[in-house]
């Protein structure tokens, strides 16, 4: 039985991304409500037409059209930013950002106004255009300008903060879910026949050969394994040094099953060890390391990881000497998937995982996250 091997590397890069991997992403989508501000723009225009003399006068239906269809525009345009944009948050650079945007809309809109004057002929009168075009600036309707500006502003502020806390509910039940599924899914590959049949059998073994020592390491690591995958108050994040921990004791056992065939290789950064990751976010992939490469391999075959801090970054990469077009089978599964959905939740648009075979041969996976220190 090969020794485990955890080499912490101080410096050097890991091999950079293969060409023609697979790379997937993901960003929020924001769905508008045109023939809602349409509607409701075209009520308004009606009742102000109404008001002023019938919804039969065109003159009256024109100006009603002109002051509330520009109001539905611009709440339109408003919704469209979407909840996740920064300019409908509170601060005040955004309070003195949208006070010019309304001083300005409030400028364009009383001047479009005004142009009525020119174009219909039973308001038209016989004076400059500029004073035809400025007519209608003045403090009462400007200051009206800027309050409608602002309940707009507001209201849909606060409907797209509603949209956005209901969105984040829903992401986190979601990771909830997908976190409960990864813990039922490692404890189902630690408890498998296969699994706890191999361990049993090499603990025998090793007791029936008279080295107790090794037995009593090898139910360690059983130990260490059952007891992470048992515990209920998993966090979403924990430091990579205890996910490596799962990590090397699950290798440590398959080395048994392996014997001289499985060689580890695993050289870790010091500076990435108290990075948060998210939990069980390396099981998956280092299970199909050993299933559809190692297993696969008529020889040696090794299992290669590699986590370093570049900056603010995290890197991290697990490759294995397996066939390679196995492992590209697998990397398109349901482990990866998930490990990808994950990811994507968490950083949305700060992260990239990269899944094909390497062009030194194998299968390896490079996943590259934001640092996030554990202290």
């Amino acid at each position: 039985m090969s020794s485990l091997t955890v080499i912490r590397a101080h410096s050097g890069s890991p091999p950079g991304a293969p060409a023609g991997l697979s790379r997937r992403s993901s960003g929020p989508t924001i769905s508008g409500g045109p023939l809602f501000f349409a509607g409701t723009s075209l009520l308004l225009a009606l009742a102000t037409a109404a008001e002023c003399q019938s919804i039969t006068h065109l003159p009256s239906l024109i100006y009603g059209l002109v002051l509330w269809g520009w109001w539905g525009t611009l709440a339109y345009s408003l919704w469209r930013v979407g909840p996740g944009s920064p300019l409908l948050r509170l601060s005040r650079w955004n309070m003195a950002l949208h006070l010019l945007i309304a001083c300005a809309a409030a400028v364009v809109h009383l001047m479009l106004l005004g142009s009525l004057g020119i174009f219909i002929a039973e308001w038209r009168v016989h004076v400059s255009l500029m004073k035809v075009l400025t007519s209608p600036l003045n403090l009462n309707r400007f200051g009206m300008e800027i309050l409608l500006y602002g309940f707009i502003l507001g209201l849909i502020g606060s409907i797209q903060s509603q949209i956005r806390a209901q969105r984040e509910t829903l992401t986190s039940a979601e990771l909830q879910r997908q976190l409960a599924a990864a813990q039922l899914k490692a404890l189902q590959m630690q408890l498998e026949p296969h699994f706890l049949f191999n361990t049993l059998n090499a603990i025998t073994t090793l007791v029936e050969l008279g080295r107790q020592q090794q037995a009593a390491e090898m139910l360690g690591h059983l130990n260490v394994i059952l007891k992470r995958t048992l515990e209920r108050s998993t966090p979403e994040k924990i430091p990579l040094s205890q996910e490596l921990e799962i990590v090397e004791n699950y290798l440590a056992i398959e080395q048994v099953r392996f014997a001289d065939r499985l060689r580890i290789d695993i050289k870790i950064d010091p500076g990435a060890l108290h990075s948060l990751v998210p939990c069980f976010l390396l099981q998956p992939i280092v299970e199909n390391a050993i299933r559809h490469g190692i297993a696969n391999c008529e020889g040696e075959g090794t299992v290669e990881a590699s986590a370093r801090r570049d900056g603010n970054r995290l890197r991290i990469l697990i490759r294995d000497s397996g066939p390679g077009k196995a492992g590209a089978t697998a990397g398109n599964g349901i482990g990866l998937k998930n490990t990808r959905e994950r990811l994507a939740y968490f950083y949305p648009r700060g992260h990239t995982m990269l899944a094909g075979p390497s062009p030194a041969g194998g299968f390896e996976v490079a996943i590259d996250v934001p640092y996030e220190g554990a202290g």
